[in-house]
C-alpha cells in the first residue's frame, strides 16, 4: 500500500515541483533577462486606465476630432505569470493592478497577494498575455508614455446597458408604417416566424432584448496625445463603457501586432510600425522613462489636405 500511494502521489508531486520552477521563473525573468528593442514578435503589456469622458481636438489642418480621455491611476506590476498549457507549452502573461483601494474593503488574501508585491490593495487586477521578454519587475508604476502618439490600440470595457430594448433601437429596424394601414405596431418587428415547416423561429432571429452590459472591444483607434503629468492618454473616437468606469487598453492586434509581423516577414521594415511613430517603450513605459521626457506629446495629423480647401 505505501508503494501504491507513493505511486499515485508521484505525479502530483511533479506538477507541485513544475509549478514551483515555473513561479521561480516568473519571478527572475523580468529581472535576469536584459531588457532589449521592441521587435515585431514582441508582444507587450496592456495598461488599466479610467475612461474620464470625451472632448474634441483640432489638428494642424483645423479639423475636429473626438477624443476620449482615458487616465491612469497609479497603475502597478502585481506578478510575472508563466504557466503550462496542456500541450506543454508556456504561457506567459503579466499582472496589472490599479486604482488604490482602501486595505479595509480588501480581503486577506489579495491583502497577502499586494504585500508579497510591494505595492498598495488595488480595486482591479487584471492580466496581459506576452512574450518571454516581456515581463515587468514586480512593483513598477506604469506610465502614460507605454503608448506612443500616432499608434492604434484596442480598448475593452463593459458597454452601458440600457436595459430590455426594441428591434427598432437594438438592430436599427425601420419599423411599420407611422400613418395609414398600421394599428398601434409602428414600432413592431413584424412577423418572425416561419410557416408549419419548420415550424419554429430560427436561431439568432433578430428580435427585442436586453441591449448592451456586454463586454466590448473598439478596435484600431489612434493614440493622439499624451499627458505624462496627469497620466492622460488621449485616443481618437468612443470608447465602450460609462465615465470613471475601468477600461484595459493594450497594443491594436490588427493594425499594429498582426500588421508588424506581416510586413515583417515580406521584408517591408519601413512599414512594420504606424506612420510617425519609431519605436515603442519595451517592455514598458514607466514613471522612470516619462520623466525624461517633455510634459505632453501629440501626434501629428495625418491628414494630408485641409478640409477646408474645396477640391480640384
Amino acid at each position: 500500500m505505501l508503494v501504491l500511494r507513493s505511486l499515485a502521489q508521484t505525479p502530483h508531486l511533479l506538477i507541485q515541483q513544475c509549478c514551483r520552477q515555473l513561479n521561480t521563473t516568473a519571478a527572475n525573468l523580468a529581472n535576469t533577462v536584459p531588457h532589449s528593442k521592441w521587435t515585431a514578435s514582441s508582444l507587450r503589456t496592456g495598461l488599466i486606465a479610467r475612461k474620464r469622458g470625451m472632448t474634441a481636438m483640432w489638428d494642424d489642418n483645423g479639423a475636429r476630432v473626438p477624443i476620449t480621455v482615458l487616465q491612469l491611476e497609479n497603475c502597478q506590476v502585481t506578478a510575472n505569470i508563466v504557466t503550462l498549457r496542456p500541450d506543454r507549452s508556456e504561457y506567459h502573461a503579466v499582472q496589472i493592478g490599479a486604482s488604490d483601494r482602501p486595505s479595509r474593503t480588501t480581503t486577506a488574501q489579495m491583502k497577502g497577494h499586494f504585500r508579497r508585491a510591494r505595492v498598495l490593495p488595488k480595486y482591479i487586477v487584471r492580466e496581459f498575455p506576452v512574450t518571454p521578454d516581456a515581463h515587468i519587475p514586480v512593483g513598477t508604476t506604469l506610465s502614460a508614455v507605454h503608448f506612443v502618439p500616432g499608434q492604434y490600440v484596442d480598448v475593452t470595457a463593459n458597454s452601458i446597458g440600457k436595459g430590455f430594448q426594441g428591434v427598432m433601437k437594438r438592430w436599427n429596424f425601420r419599423g411599420l408604417r407611422a400613418s395609414h394601414g398600421v394599428s398601434i405596431s409602428h414600432r413592431s418587428a413584424g412577423a418572425t416566424g416561419a410557416h408549419q415547416d419548420p415550424g419554429r423561429v430560427w436561431p439568432g432571429k433578430k428580435m427585442a432584448g436586453r441591449l448592451g452590459g456586454k463586454r466590448i472591444t473598439t478596435q484600431n483607434l489612434t493614440v493622439m496625445r499624451v499627458d505624462t503629468d496627469l497620466d492622460l492618454i488621449f485616443v481618437k473616437g468612443a470608447v465602450p463603457g460609462a465615465d470613471d468606469a475601468h477600461v484595459l487598453v493594450r497594443d491594436a492586434k490588427k493594425r499594429l501586432v498582426t500588421l508588424a509581423k506581416t510586413h515583417q516577414a515580406v521584408g517591408a521594415y519601413e512599414k512594420v510600425l504606424p506612420k510617425g511613430v519609431d519605436d515603442l517603450p519595451f517592455p514598458a513605459g514607466t514613471k522612470e522613462l516619462a520623466q525624461n521626457l517633455p510634459a505632453v506629446i501629440e501626434a501629428r495629423s495625418k491628414r494630408v489636405t485641409s478640409p477646408f480647401v474645396p477640391r480640384e
